[in-house]
């Protein structure tokens, strides 16, 4: 394909410098410009279609993969440490355990509804969650059903009879704003999170699941 579109474009310079040569106006660079446009088409059919249903299904595994390690942290730390929170260094004003489980969870609730077009639940506030969602049964709850809201944004990837709206918690203007890029971002805070709480399991002497050997 490759050598075949070379042959195309050698053969439209050539005919570019004869017709220059006897003065047609703008010869070479007419052809040249053809040329290029035909380049441009053949790179482009080159590069695959995005395919909503594979990526659909690797969002879909990298979902089971981010709730089981963030799910397993939080049912290892005690019920008694949820309320810990760092204090020795720079560590004023910081989430406690609980908290940062429970702004994990109103995030993916608030990015999912936007993947969704629906309204933000109430109850999530400004990415703090419930003011009743306070033990740790509670918020376990809590993270476990934000998570099948965003199972749910993932199973909608190429439904175009569902709206995707902004939201005002993203980094994405409304006309970037896509389902798959909603649910990736909420993926990439999700982790980012889990990497805070590693921390907070093993300052109290626990070794997270899923760095068990």
């Amino acid at each position: 394909m490759k050598q075949t579109v070379y042959i195309l474009l050698f053969c439209l310079a050539s005919v570019g410098i004869l017709l220059a040569q006897a003065g047609v106006p703008g010869g070479v660079r007419s052809v040249a410009q053809a040329g290029k446009a035909q380049g441009q088409q053949a790179a482009e059919s080159d590069v695959a279609p995005l395919d909503p249903q594979r990526e659909k299904h690797a969002l879909q595994i990298f979902l089971t993969s981010v709730q089981k390690q963030i799910v397993s942290a939080d049912e290892a730390m005690p019920a008694d440490k949820y309320g810990f929170a760092p204090t020795d260094g720079e560590f004023k004003g910081v989430r406690s355990f609980g908290q940062q489980v429970k702004h994990l969870a109103a995030t993916n609730h608030i990015l999912a509804a936007a993947a969704l077009g629906e309204e933000a639940p109430a109850d999530a506030g400004d990415e703090v969650g419930p003011e009743t969602v306070r033990t740790k049964a509670e918020i376990l709850d809590y993270l476990n059903s934000s998570f099948a809201h965003l199972d749910k944004a993932i199973e909608a990837i190429g439904d175009r009879n569902i709206a995707v709206k902004s939201s005002p918690i993203s980094p994405l203007p409304a006309a970037a704003a896509t389902r798959l890029a909603l649910t990736v971002e909420a993926l990439i805070h999700a982790f980012d999170h889990y990497g805070q709480m590693v921390e907070y399991l093993r300052m109290n002497g626990v070794v997270p699941p899923a760095s068990r050997p």
